[in-house]
């Protein structure tokens, strides 16, 4: 008579994208952790599932006084990747965008993306880069709608700074024990954040 198994082992249990994840935060222990940290980051712009701010929140948790570096190196790798998601988005949409975007269901989103920027210009531009959304359909759809690159280049370099500097800077005067909350709580702070912005530009616009 044939034994059966009691049940999966834990790792076949767990998702390719949790076990993509685990490998990702096991770099905050490797010597080439900031490195990877910046590929991460320049990968997670067009293609990479896994946000950079897994391992930025690692690194800074081991070495609080170096958080505003790691945040630095985020920003630059994530900054030259979003440049390479819109040359795809330009130039290479329908063989290598536009299956990118379909993998992480963004179709919607990136209509949502080009009404922005149609209604708001520039700030319709900086609101998709500050708010929570997948960081590489931005990129992708800025390309594929011919945004303005320097206004791209722009509202990229002021999300991408204020998504991992405030990461950083939680960290850094806070401490580790913030960890979870980080984790569990930034699409919220992104959007407070947006808030924010919005009512600053309001505030400008009739004073």
């Amino acid at each position: 008579m044939k034994s059966e198994s009691s049940g999966a082992s834990p790792s076949r249990g767990r998702s390719w994208l949790r076990r993509l994840y685990d490998w990702t935060l096991s770099w905050a222990e490797h010597p080439g952790g900031m490195w990877a940290l910046f590929v991460i980051a320049l990968l997670e712009s067009s293609v990479f599932p896994v946000p950079p701010d897994v391992l930025l929140i690692a690194l800074a948790v081991g070495a609080a006084g170096k958080a505003f570096r790691f945040a630095a190196i985020c920003t630059l790798g994530s900054l030259i990747g979003g440049v390479i998601g819109y040359a795809i988005g330009l130039w290479g949409y329908e063989l290598i965008g536009e299956p990118i975007v379909e993998f992480y269901h963004g179709e919607e989103l990136m209509a949502r993306i080009q009404a922005w920027y149609q209604a708001y210009g520039f700030w319709g531009t900086l609101a998709a880069a500050v708010t929570p959304i997948p960081y590489k359909v931005f990129t992708i759809s800025s390309g594929l709608f011919q945004f303005a690159f320097a206004e791209f280049l722009l509202a990229s370099v002021i999300g991408r700074s204020l998504r991992f500097f405030l990461v950083a800077g939680v960290i850094y005067w806070f401490g580790p024990s913030v960890k979870v909350w980080i984790e569990h709580y930034f699409d919220y702070v992104a959007w407070g954040f947006l808030a924010l912005l919005v009512i600053g530009v309001v505030m400008i616009k009739f004073l």
